[in-house]
């Protein structure tokens, strides 16, 4: 396995946690034991959301024939190194508040922060966790038996302990280090916004 280095360097004092976060694409086959799996998704049941809703579900598969549909919704691109990916998984968004049946607008909102939760822990278990756009979003709900007028599917995602970036396509390969971040000034305004 080829060593991938994190030269990462935060602006500010930050926790190593969030600067050894990233997302790679060179997956080993390696299972992930059941428990490690669980408490992924124990550190997104502790996200922060509106009303303490927590609108967001995952649905997950860690074997051969569960992958096998998982893998059909991705697009080709992510296919060709998440389907080495010993779990998938794909996170919605509830869309209405379990408590008064109404319009959650911050659904999407706080399953991020429960997609944030568990990236987070794997890192703290050196596993990876890679959100993924490229998938079939209007055909997920009926593939994965989720109902769609209740749940908005939001991104893919593909677990696992880290891998040969030398398995990968050769444009990947090239790209397979954690990716640099923008300077926090570019996006923080203090007072009022100030184009910069």
């Amino acid at each position: 396995m080829t060593a991938i280095q994190n030269n990462r360097i935060a602006q500010n004092n930050v926790s190593n946690i969030f600067t050894n976060r990233w997302s790679p694409r060179a997956f080993s086959s390696e299972p992930i034991e059941k428990e490690k799996v669980m408490s992924l998704f124990e550190a997104a049941r502790w996200a922060p959301s509106c009303y303490n809703d927590q609108p967001w579900m995952f649905v997950y598969a860690d074997n051969k024939e569960d992958l096998k549909p998982f893998q059909e919704l991705l697009v080709p691109q992510n296919q060709a190194w998440a389907n080495k990916a010993p779990v998938l998984a794909v996170i919605f968004a509830r869309k209405r508040f379990m408590f008064n049946n109404k319009e959650n607008m911050w659904a999407e909102f706080d399953a991020g922060a429960a997609w944030m939760s568990l990236a987070l822990q794997a890192r703290e278990m050196n596993l990876y966790a890679h959100g993924m756009a490229g998938f079939d979003r209007e055909n997920t709900c009926k593939i994965l038996g989720v109902p769609e007028d209740d749940y908005t599917p939001i991104a893919a995602i593909a677990i696992g302990y880290i891998g040969d970036k030398n398995d990968l396509p050769e444009q990947a390969a090239e790209n397979e280090h954690p990716n640099e971040r923008r300077e926090t000034a570019s996006f923080v305004h203090k007072g009022k916004y100030q184009a910069k």
